[in-house]
């Protein structure tokens, strides 16, 4: 679980003293602040716990390493999702660095722009890299994993939740086939009717 005890709903998660992985598998939430987000333009709330977690992989930018270089992925992503698209903010409720690190996006119950359909009832998190032939480090597979149960035991995820790939609500690759290969062993995950959820889009990502 997570070793925080405590978020708020403006995005600004209490300090935390713990940090991802080691023998007690606890991972570390960075707060906007953390990593330099920039202030959103509008800031939606849905009414929670939210029913779905929806997992995604960034593709570009590529898996970081370090903290630091996890951080600028994310403002690198803020800036494509909220200068070059005009969105409000960084499309994601949190991202998953390679350092093992949660980085709050948009946070709980806040409006996404991640899955078309799905932004007002659910939880994104993005793992930040390519993941469709590799697997992500165990350390942000763990982390994904502690944010829904930290998510579940706060009250912001509904604890009979699904979980589904961004390929099962939209004609996407994403989150990477061996990602989704991965998810699909993880309790909660949910097969739909594809058929009638998929939104075409041209973006592949």
């Amino acid at each position: 679980m997570l070793t925080k005890l405590g978020y708020s709903q403006h995005m600004q998660p209490v300090a935390t003293d713990g940090v991802a992985g080691g023998a007690a598998r606890s991972s570390q939430l960075l707060s906007r602040a953390d990593w330099g987000a920039r202030v959103p333009k509008e800031v939606n709330y849905f009414e929670g716990p939210a029913p779905y977690v929806i997992i995604h992989h960034s593709y570009i930018p590529a898996a970081c390493v370090t903290t630091p270089d996890c951080m600028r992925s994310m403002r690198e992503m803020q800036d494509f999702h909220q200068v070059d698209r005009g969105w409000n903010d960084i499309g994601y409720s949190f991202g998953i660095g390679g350092d093992g690190l949660i980085y709050t996006g948009r946070g709980f119950n806040v409006v996404g722009a991640h899955a078309p359909k799905y932004n007002d009832k659910s939880v994104g998190i993005v793992l930040i890299g390519d993941w469709r032939t590799e697997l992500p480090p165990a350390s942000m597979l763990q982390a994904a994993m502690d944010l829904i149960a930290f998510g579940v035991a706060k009250g912001y995820i509904d604890p009979s939740y699904k979980l589904l790939g961004h390929r099962q609500v939209r004609d996407t690759e994403c989150p990477g086939g061996r990602l989704f290969q991965e998810i699909s062993t993880w309790p909660h995950f949910t097969q739909l009717n594809t058929t009638a959820e998929v939104q075409p889009v041209a973006n592949k990502i």
